[in-house]
């Protein structure tokens, strides 16, 4: 029968249950990660690979476009877009230098250590791919702008993941936990300036462009630290005293949403103006803070963040691999856990930790998560990866956090080391964390 709906709304309608589905399908699949020791995001993101054209598109009926037509994914895509700054906001108010004080040099060891042999050996594998991997729709993708976005995307660890791991794992507070967390937080902050960089090298028409761009960003970083962090002091100051959390939560997004614009414009992606608004962010007074602002964002990308995962899921074509491409994803894959377990290890080991901290710490870093998705879209948003390179990278950022689950050691088998109480404010860490 022929709906009466006017065209308009039966498209808007259909994103809607598009978008139910794909709340259903995560939370059944997320439920089913956690039996195996695996966190949430990796039944969701799952979730909207088994959507797209991998598996439900392999059906006959051409599901995958009934469900998500053509029409509709611009804005599906705008609505990620809401789910996504809100979330890079919360990573950036997440990251605390309270967490690097107990061990602040090994963790300035391990992170540079793994970040510089995963970006390193990122480089070195892209010698390998790019001959096969130069244009996208017609675009030829210079070596410098491949090679080093491969190196970035080898080179992050997913902290909300990781926090969420420790957490379901009862390693928070060990000292391999709070290693692996400092450790993390440095290895994203030179994640995205790496990111950045590569931001800049594709939208910049050349050398000249260039130096403005990355002029103009050092001013915005510079403008964000004087001038907007104060203000936001004053703003949760005085919005505090009295009370009116929500009037403080929609000048927040609004912030969120007016930094991305400013990142978009100078020239580098919108998730970087979300991430800096985040990281001036004030931290205090926690207990109101993480109440009546964190708790309330939480709940919104509970929602709007699965959206993403389906996004994510309708660019995945594991069946448009070719057999070479097989051996493409060994040795992305291969790449990518030697970069991370040999970058942690060694160092934990220089530094006195026993063999089976320092492998739980190389385990911990090789998790990727939602962190490695979200450098993939920027890629992909940028021209820079072809839909068969952006399948086996998500492959791969599912496999390396997956493998965390089974292959860590029981919380009982890590007590003889000594624990750390660490200052860190588990409840505030939450909001982005949950979304593990």
């Amino acid at each position: 029968m022929k709906s009466l709906a006017p065209h308009a709304d039966l498209q808007v309608a259909t994103m809607m249950a598009g978008i139910s589905i794909v709340l259903l399908t995560g939370l059944l699949l997320g439920g089913l990660g956690k039996r195996v020791r695996q966190p949430a995001v990796i039944g969701e993101i799952l979730a909207g690979i088994a959507l797209g054209p991998s598996v439900l598109g392999q059906f006959p009926g051409d599901l995958t476009h009934k469900l998500f037509p053509v029409a509709t994914r611009p804005m599906l895509s705008a609505v990620s877009q809401v789910g996504l700054l809100l979330f890079m906001f919360m990573i950036g108010w997440e990251f605390e230098k309270r967490l690097l004080r107990p061990h602040r040099g090994v963790a300035a060891a391990v992170s540079i250590c793994s970040v510089g042999l995963a970006f390193g050996l990122g480089v070195g594998v892209s010698t390998l791919l790019y001959s096969h991997h130069d244009h996208v729709a017609g675009h030829h993708i210079s070596f410098l702008t491949f090679s080093t976005f491969m190196g970035a995307a080898m080179s992050v660890t997913a902290f909300p993941v990781l926090a969420r791991i420790l957490s379901d794992n009862r390693l928070t507070h060990t000292r391999v936990g709070t290693l692996a967390l400092a450790s993390a937080a440095v290895d994203d902050i030179l994640a995205w300036c790496m990111l950045a960089y590569v931001s800049a090298l594709v939208t910049s028409g050349g050398p000249k462009d260039l130096i403005q761009v990355l002029g103009l960003s050092v001013g915005y970083v510079i403008l964000m630290f004087v001038v907007i962090r104060p203000a936001l002091a004053k703003l949760v100051a005085y919005f505090g005293e009295r009370q009116q959390w929500r009037h403080l939560l929609v000048m927040l997004c609004a912030g969120v949403f007016l930094s991305a614009y400013a990142t978009t414009w100078i020239g580098i992606h919108s998730i970087f103006g979300a991430f800096l608004f985040g990281f001036v962010m004030p931290r205090e007074p926690a207990v109101q803070l993480v109440e009546h602002l964190r708790k309330p964002l939480d709940h919104v990308s509970l929602v709007l963040l699965p959206v993403f995962f389906i996004v994510t899921g309708l660019g995945v074509d594991i069946n448009g691999l070719h057999a070479y491409q097989y051996l493409e994803l060994a040795a992305i894959v291969t790449v990518a856990c030697a970069g991370k377990l040999l970058g942690a290890v060694v160092p934990a080991r220089l530094a006195g930790f026993g063999w089976r901290e320092s492998r739980t710490l190389g385990l911990l870093m090789n998790t990727r998560g939602l962190t490695e998705l979200i450098i993939l879209n920027v890629a992909v948003n940028l021209g820079v990866l072809d839909s068969q390179m952006f399948t086996m990278m998500v492959i791969m950022a599912l496999v390396t956090t997956a493998l965390a689950g089974p292959l860590l050691p029981k919380s009982s088998a890590l007590m003889d080391t000594a624990t750390v109480k660490v200052p860190v404010d588990t409840t505030a860490s939450a909001a982005p964390s949950s979304r593990a």
